[in-house]
């Protein structure tokens, strides 16, 4: 019964895709469901999303928190650009709500409060500091959240105890000139020029080559129909990857510096139109151990792999970052996924699902 309730939710979100801080019928739904089951769930104030609480949270009980992401990215798919599940956050809520179902009257919750968080807006990167001013983590232990990971991380019936997600950044700036008749380059300085430099200059960048980083301009926009005109103008984006909060720190002062340089070069305004991004992981031991023992209760000690380290990104460890405190870590789950995240026609094992489940069941189980 609860396999198929938790599949029944997963293939209505998989129908019903919704974007970042707008989804709202998705809430609704999540929101209608855990009533229909029993629950007392509670709508953000302020966001999208909502959160429930079982269990006892008296003073002195460990609460544990569970995460799931609930919106989807824009992407074309059979020719039209529109919402769409390709990261696997349609699963993060259906194995979420299972177990919360299987949770839901175990002699566990007197001793324990459980928390369970329907997060918006992971894919921008802003959801989880949007959840943190709902004031709804100061009162957590321990917090735990679980992705999807592809088949080159995680063949399909393992799972991993933590995800180390490195730091993503985006800079985004306008190079802020004047055109200039074709035939006179002296009377302005060519956008395409200056970014062209940048892009050089970006690539002499050297940091620790031992933690893994890099940077790139992903954005260049200049010039227009008329080709007999120099252009001043362009508007440029910049990705930039590191494995560590730390590193990423060194990466943009290097860029920031280079803009600035670049524009005393030319004599140009270079201006920071956005300056964004989510942070690296900062697992805690005690919750990596909790999952791991989670896994090799549902799965075996052989079928538990390492901690994965992966340049992709994900806000949930904004979470253990501003609160240094909790106990947080990521269970990354095998389950044949491919071709890859984020791929517009990406697939997985669905019963795959059932394993994360038992093991996020078992972490609340298994937590002191």
């Amino acid at each position: 019964m609860v396999e198929e309730k938790m599949m029944r939710v997963f293939e209505h979100m998989h129908a019903n895709p919704e974007l970042s801080n707008e989804e709202v019928e998705t809430t609704e739904y999540i929101y209608n469901f855990l009533k229909d089951e029993g629950f007392d769930p509670v709508k953000f104030r302020n966001i999208t999303g909502l959160y429930c609480d079982v269990g006892n949270f008296d003073a002195g009980n460990t609460v544990i928190g569970v995460r799931a992401d609930i919106d989807a990215l824009y992407q074309e798919v059979d020719g039209v650009k529109r919402a769409n599940h390709s990261c696997g956050h349609d699963a993060h809520t259906a194995m979420v709500v299972g177990t919360m179902l299987r949770i839901k009257d175990h002699e566990k919750l007197r001793t324990t409060g459980v928390r369970f968080i329907f997060q918006p807006a992971e894919e921008l990167g802003t959801g989880a500091l949007s959840v943190v001013d709902e004031g709804v983590i100061e009162s957590l232990d321990y917090f735990i959240g679980v992705h999807l990971r592809p088949e080159e991380e995680a063949d399909n019936g393992f799972a991993s105890p933590s995800i180390e997600h490195g730091s993503a950044a985006s800079i985004e700036f306008k190079i802020v000139g004047d055109d200039a008749h074709g035939a006179r380059p002296h009377l302005n300085h060519n956008a395409i020029e200056v970014g062209t430099d940048i892009v050089n200059m970006l690539s002499k960048i050297h940091i620790n080559p031992i933690i893994p980083s890099s940077v790139k301009m992903t954005k260049f926009l200049s010039g227009g129909k008329s080709l007999n005109i120099i252009p001043g103008i362009a508007e440029c984006g910049i990705d930039l990857r590191a494995q560590t909060n730390t590193q990423m720190e060194k990466l943009k002062e290097r860029v920031f510096e280079i803009l600035e340089h670049i524009g005393k070069l030319y004599d140009v305004k270079i201006e920071v139109v956005n300056d964004s991004g989510i942070v690296a992981s900062e697992s805690h031991q005690d919750a990596i151990d909790l999952i791991r023992q989670s896994i090799v209760d549902v799965l075996g000690e052989e079928k538990c792999i390492d901690p994965i380290i992966t340049s992709g990104g994900d806000d949930f460890h904004y979470y253990t970052v501003k609160f240094p405190e909790l106990k947080g870590a990521m269970l990354g789950l095998g389950c044949s996924l491919k071709p890859g995240l984020h791929h517009p026609y990406m697939t997985f094992d669905h019963s795959a699902l059932i394993n994360g489940t038992d093991i996020l069941y078992h972490a609340i189980l298994n937590v002191e």
